[in-house]
């Protein structure tokens, strides 16, 4: 089979316009990823005996605060993309979120609001872990429509078609790229269900199923990293953002370790996952 006919293929545009309206799919991505992040924090609250209205609350302050993070951590790291045009800054819907920003500002937020209410954070923090890799299992699809993000150039059958436009300037000749959006996509899908799982099997101490999905999370992700073909800078023969992986990996398991220390003996908190 030729393997232009087994390719993944790119939508022409991430636009659509729909009377006076101009709707970008990745902002839409990013939306729809939100919303489901919402709806599962909210039953998983409500599981564990809390009020499942917290889930709005906290993603009132928690959202706007990781789309800031996300977007600083992007410019910070790729700062000579906007040096000549700052505008550019504001621009988000045309992609560059990085998720390491997102998630540190967001989950910052929401515990600060948290402690304000009373809540105790690190049950929170585990009710909303599953809904976290579910919305960025979601949001990865924004790239598929910006054609940005993909890995290196690949002949396997589900490789992902790239316009001439989007292709670095190394691969101009090349127009099948690994589809890292949908690794990442599925690997987040993945924890996810894993995440539900191991709630539901096992008694993990407050706080712990977080570290699990943060470990997890930036496991793959280190992979997922070693694949793409985008410019980043690199530190000893690796990208920026597989030393984070490394690190908040590290973190994780470190944090793990410790909250099984601190709470020996304790009993761990209930309540079965949705």
């Amino acid at each position: 089979m030729p393997s232009l006919i087994s390719t993944i293929p790119s939508p022409s545009s991430g636009v659509l316009h729909i009377g006076p309206l101009t709707v970008h799919a990745y902002g839409v991505c990013i939306a729809l990823g939100v919303l489901a992040a919402v709806w599962l924090f909210g039953r998983r609250w409500a599981a564990r005996g809390h009020d499942p209205e917290i889930a709005t609350t906290l993603a009132m302050w928690g959202v706007p605060a990781g789309i800031v993070g996300a977007r600083a951590y992007h410019v910070i790291t790729d700062f000579e993309l906007y040096r000549h045009d700052l505008a550019k800054v504001l621009v988000v819907w045309d992609g560059g979120l990085g998720i390491w920003g997102g998630i540190a500002a967001g989950v910052t937020a929401g515990l600060v609001v948290g402690r304000r209410r009373g809540l105790p954070l690190r049950p929170l923090m585990d009710a909303v872990a599953p809904g976290l890799a579910l919305a960025q299992a979601i949001g990865r699809w924004g790239n598929y429509f910006n054609q940005e993000l993909f890995g290196r150039p690949t002949s396997l059958p589900w490789g992902l078609r790239i316009d001439y436009s989007h292709r670095p300037d190394a691969f101009r000749s090349v127009s099948s790229f690994h589809p890292t959006f949908l690794y990442e996509s599925l690997w987040d899908l993945a924890i996810c269900g894993v995440l539900l799982l191991v709630d539901q099997r096992r008694r993990l101490r407050p706080g712990q199923l977080f570290c699990v999905y943060v470990a997890l999370y930036t496991f793959g992700r280190f992979f997922v990293e070693r694949l793409r073909s985008d410019f980043a800078h690199t530190i000893l023969g690796l990208r920026v953002n597989e030393w984070t992986s490394v690190a908040v990996f590290c973190a994780a398991v470190v944090a793990l370790l410790a909250l099984a220390r601190k709470d020996a003996g304790a009993s761990p908190d209930g309540g079965a996952a949705s």
